[in-house]
Protein backbone atom coordinates (compact mmCIF):
# COMPACT_ATOMS: atom_id res chain seq x y z
CA UNK A 1 0.00 0.00 0.00
CA UNK A 2 1.53 3.31 -1.04
CA UNK A 3 0.90 6.52 0.82
CA UNK A 4 0.10 9.79 -0.87
CA UNK A 5 2.59 12.56 -0.29
CA UNK A 6 1.97 16.27 -0.37
CA UNK A 7 3.70 16.39 -3.75
CA UNK A 8 1.37 13.66 -5.05
CA UNK A 9 -1.68 15.63 -3.92
CA UNK A 10 -0.36 18.85 -5.41
CA UNK A 11 0.36 17.09 -8.72
CA UNK A 12 -3.18 15.69 -8.81
CA UNK A 13 -4.66 19.09 -8.01
CA UNK A 14 -2.55 20.71 -10.74
CA UNK A 15 -3.84 18.12 -13.21
CA UNK A 16 -7.41 18.89 -12.12
CA UNK A 17 -6.72 22.61 -12.46
CA UNK A 18 -5.38 22.15 -15.99
CA UNK A 19 -8.48 20.14 -16.95
CA UNK A 20 -10.66 22.91 -15.50
CA UNK A 21 -8.74 25.49 -17.54
CA UNK A 22 -9.07 23.43 -20.72
CA UNK A 23 -12.80 22.89 -20.10
CA UNK A 24 -13.28 26.59 -19.28
CA UNK A 25 -14.61 25.88 -15.80
CA UNK A 26 -13.31 28.76 -13.72
CA UNK A 27 -14.98 27.71 -10.47
CA UNK A 28 -13.30 24.28 -10.64
CA UNK A 29 -9.98 25.96 -11.40
CA UNK A 30 -10.38 28.32 -8.44
CA UNK A 31 -11.31 25.44 -6.15
CA UNK A 32 -8.22 23.46 -7.15
CA UNK A 33 -6.01 26.50 -6.65
CA UNK A 34 -7.59 27.27 -3.26
CA UNK A 35 -7.09 23.67 -2.15
CA UNK A 36 -3.44 23.83 -3.21
CA UNK A 37 -3.04 27.01 -1.15
CA UNK A 38 -4.58 25.31 1.88
CA UNK A 39 -2.34 22.27 1.58
CA UNK A 40 0.78 24.42 1.39
CA UNK A 41 -0.34 26.84 4.12
CA UNK A 42 -0.45 29.83 1.78
CA UNK A 43 -4.04 30.59 2.78
CA UNK A 44 -3.00 31.71 6.26
CA UNK A 45 -1.90 35.24 7.07
CA UNK A 46 1.68 35.81 8.12
CA UNK A 47 1.79 37.00 11.72
CA UNK A 48 4.72 39.06 12.82
CA UNK A 49 6.06 38.44 16.29
CA UNK A 50 6.64 41.80 17.95
CA UNK A 51 8.58 41.69 21.19
CA UNK A 52 7.72 44.08 24.00
CA UNK A 53 11.34 45.27 24.07
CA UNK A 54 11.06 46.43 20.44
CA UNK A 55 8.40 49.07 21.12
CA UNK A 56 8.15 51.86 23.68
CA UNK A 57 4.49 52.76 23.24
CA UNK A 58 1.25 51.70 21.60
CA UNK A 59 2.05 54.23 18.87
CA UNK A 60 5.39 52.47 18.20
CA UNK A 61 3.60 49.12 18.09
CA UNK A 62 1.00 50.40 15.62
CA UNK A 63 3.72 51.93 13.45
CA UNK A 64 5.68 48.66 13.48
CA UNK A 65 2.62 46.60 12.54
CA UNK A 66 1.46 49.04 9.84
CA UNK A 67 4.90 49.10 8.21
CA UNK A 68 4.85 45.29 8.12
CA UNK A 69 1.36 45.35 6.55
CA UNK A 70 2.55 47.85 3.95
CA UNK A 71 5.47 45.57 3.10
CA UNK A 72 3.12 42.59 2.72
CA UNK A 73 0.74 44.59 0.51
CA UNK A 74 3.63 45.86 -1.64
CA UNK A 75 5.00 42.33 -1.98
CA UNK A 76 1.56 41.03 -3.06
CA UNK A 77 1.12 43.84 -5.61
CA UNK A 78 4.60 43.47 -7.06
CA UNK A 79 4.38 39.65 -7.08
Amino acid sequence: MSRLTLDDLLDQLEQARQIAIDDRKPSAMIQATATMAKLTGLDKPVIKDVHADDVQSISDLMNELSSEQAAITYKNIMG
